[in-house]
């Protein structure tokens, strides 16, 4: 059997490097894939691609993932790709050499920049079928699904709790400067560098010396002197006179 046109001579298509022009006349769509029928959650769209033509099938959804209108262009393997992220590319350009290698069903998840220059996250999920009695992928087919919303909000919670944390060690830094402040009978300005010393001198991150300052004040039962002797002790400063 004499390779496909455009393949190398594995039948394996060499993908695309370089951008084309993309608005075009449209074409006749390939035959719709049967589970495009089946109607999907919003931000979830379906493709159908033919090895042999190099051409694409998109549901209207992937089009509006792809910040156009459906129909609007017609869809080919440079402007998928030219589409993904630029970090991104080579890895969602393999994932599509692997599918028409016949590798198993595939699935990726990576950034896009709509027509827009809008960044997102999608998955791109599928499998490869063949011609009857063929031992080859002749298409692919399945779905885009738009995960910007979740991963935005994941980030936002990440975010919130990282700043939560946060405030919960500067208010515990306060304390302790205030506590170092009162124990030296220094500024405050001082007490934290007196803080930053027992930190860099023990290897220890200042929260964490902030933190044991309080809880030790506590032990001491307000005695500022013995947190001096803590410091002098932990981390070798020396005591005020």
């Amino acid at each position: 059997m004499s390779d496909m046109p455009g393949y190398g001579g594995s039948g394996v298509r060499a993908w695309p490097t370089m951008q084309h022009s993309w608005r075009k006349p449209v074409h006749a769509a390939p035959e719709r894939p049967q589970h495009a029928s089946v109607r999907t959650p919003a931000r979830v769209g379906s493709f159908k691609y033919q090895l042999s033509e190099d051409s694409w099938w998109w549901s209207d959804d992937v089009y509006r993932l792809h910040g156009f209108e459906p129909h609007d262009v017609v869809p080919t393997t440079a402007l998928v790709l030219a589409h993904k992220h630029p970090d991104d590319r080579d890895a969602a350009r393999a994932v599509l050499h692997d599918a028409a290698a016949g590798r198993g069903p595939f699935a990726s998840v990576h950034r896009i920049m709509d027509a827009t220059g809008r960044p997102r996250v999608v998955a791109f999920v599928g499998q490869g079928q063949g011609a009857s009695g063929a031992g080859r992928v002749t298409t692919l087919t399945g779905y885009f699904v738009d995960l910007t919303e979740e991963v935005a909000e994941r980030s936002r919670d990440e975010a919130n709790r990282d700043i939560a944390a946060s405030a919960a060690h500067r208010a515990q830094i306060e304390q302790a400067k205030g506590i170092v402040a009162f124990a030296y009978g220094i500024d405050p300005e001082s007490a934290f560098g007196v803080l930053r010393a027992a930190s860099n001198n023990g290897n220890v991150p200042i929260r964490e010396i902030a933190s044991q300052v309080v809880a030790r004040v506590r032990e001491f039962r307000g005695d500022p002197y013995r947190v001096c002797e803590y410091l002098a002790e932990a981390a070798g400063l020396p005591l005020p006179r």
